[in-house]
């Protein structure tokens, strides 16, 4: 983890740079699709979004005082926010729409003032701020 400044332009801009965008996607796809059939089953996305403790870091909602059925029922629906065509398994295609959505959302929430923010290393917005980094010391 490290502390980066950034602000929805900074997010926007990577979301709408197609190779580095599609790249990061790509990575992140491949590094949940853990059977490699080219899908993401519920397991394997809902382990990720455990690990991450998403309920609690991104809807304020604590998993320690959820019953078990409130949590599937919980983490079934973020799954079904990716699953569009809602056949059981998020394709590449599903997954890259999804995150360019949330993504947008996260620019949007952050305005154009900049903040300082913890951010993990390799996850998308690290990438954002790796590549305007990048991009000023090529100017």
């Amino acid at each position: 983890m490290s502390v980066e400044v950034l602000d929805g332009a900074t997010v926007r801009s990577f979301v709408e740079d197609e190779a580095a965008f599609n790249l990061s996607v790509q990575d992140r796809f491949a590094s949940l699709d853990t059977n490699h059939d080219g899908l993401l089953s519920y397991a394997e996305m809902a382990r990720e979004l455990m690990s991450l403790r998403v309920l609690e870091t991104h809807f304020g909602v604590d998993e320690v005082g959820l019953s078990s059925d409130e949590l599937l029922q919980l983490y079934r629906g973020l799954f079904a926010r990716f699953d569009h065509d809602g056949n059981g398994t998020v394709d590449l295609q599903e997954f890259r729409a999804e995150m360019r959505e949330i993504l947008l959302a996260v620019a949007n929430g952050l305005g154009f003032l900049p903040v300082q923010m913890v951010v993990e290393e390799g996850s998308f917005l690290k990438r954002a701020v790796e590549r305007e980094v990048a991009q000023k010391l090529t100017v």
